[in-house]
């Protein structure tokens, strides 16, 4: 652990930080009972609950808007040339899931509700405006730590793909989890729900299908002091186990991550930068959830 002597720009830096948590406590108050789960461990407007508002399924959903604030994630373009940011697209689809998903009588709770970290930076965690590799990792598994502090029964991760040539969408799971079944039952559904819904607007997604997260790279940067540790690991940080060392904070619920779209694909990218095209992934993870629970029940 990094020991930080604070000095008065640091302790600057954590006053204007406790007051934007105080603000942002009295914008949730107005918020129909929105509730931030712990305002001094997360960053303003990080990990916040929003309870059922028709009905109560009893039942508590994660989601996670993949990336924001300084960390972007992937980058793309539309057809027209417009810049598109992984962050800026996946924030919308979660906020457009909980509002479907309260409706129909679940409590959820997001990662974020704007374009922010999830975990309270450190200096340790910022480096020339960005992430660093740490900063990455923590960010991540404040997500976990989020979702377990909630209470979730499940996890969703909402992210983009990106790649020269790339189209389509997968959506992966952990297979070396207790819960493995049920990882693999809530991915298939949310795959499945996901590119029904999209392809029913004619858009033909190609279905990349249910993949184990061995195989869907790590969150570290490959030049990074922790990359070899990342790929030792050789999971998805937000659905993988702990790892002594390295990951300390595994979430406790079944989950699934759903890259819906490659945004450096034009003709996808435009439709993961549209209200519309955000709308429609985000019924097709809410139909998921209902069917999941549904079968459960």
């Amino acid at each position: 652990m990094t020991v930080y002597r604070p000095h008065r720009r640091l302790r600057w830096l954590a006053l204007l930080a406790l007051l934007a948590a105080v603000a942002f406590a009295f914008i949730l108050r107005g918020s129909g009972g929105a509730q931030a789960i712990d305002a001094s461990e997360f960053s303003p407007g990080a990990c916040v609950a929003y309870p059922a508002t028709s009905g109560n399924r009893n039942e508590t959903v994660f989601l996670d808007a993949g990336h924001g604030g300084i960390d972007p994630g992937a980058v793309g373009s539309t057809e027209s040339g417009h810049a598109v940011y992984e962050a800026d697209v996946t924030l919308p689809i979660e906020l457009d899931a909980m509002r479907l998903l309260t409706a129909q009588g679940f409590r959820v709770v997001v990662s974020r509700t704007r374009a922010e970290s999830v975990v309270r930076l450190t200096n340790a965690d910022v480096s020339g405006g960005g992430l660093t590799a740490a900063g990455v990792h923590n960010d991540v598994a404040a997500r976990d730590i989020c979702a377990n502090e909630a209470g979730a029964n499940i996890l969703i991760g909402i992210y983009m793909d990106a790649g020269d040539g790339g189209a389509g969408s997968l959506t992966g799971y952990d297979a070396d989890r207790p819960f493995a079944a049920a990882n693999l039952r809530l991915a298939g559904l949310v795959q499945d729900d996901v590119l029904a819904a999209m392809n029913a607007q004619g858009w033909q997604i190609p279905d990349r299908g249910v993949q184990p997260d061995t195989g869907l790279g790590s969150v570290s940067d490959p030049g990074s002091v922790l990359a070899g540790k990342a790929e030792a690991y050789g999971h998805l940080l937000l659905l993988g186990p702990a790892d002594p060392g390295f990951f300390s904070t595994p979430s406790r619920m079944p989950g699934a991550l759903i890259e819906p779209l490659f945004i450096t694909d034009p003709f996808e990218g435009s439709i993961a930068d549209s209200a519309h095209g955000q709308e429609v992934i985000a019924s097709g993870i809410a139909r998921a959830v209902e069917q999941y629970f549904t079968a459960h029940g």
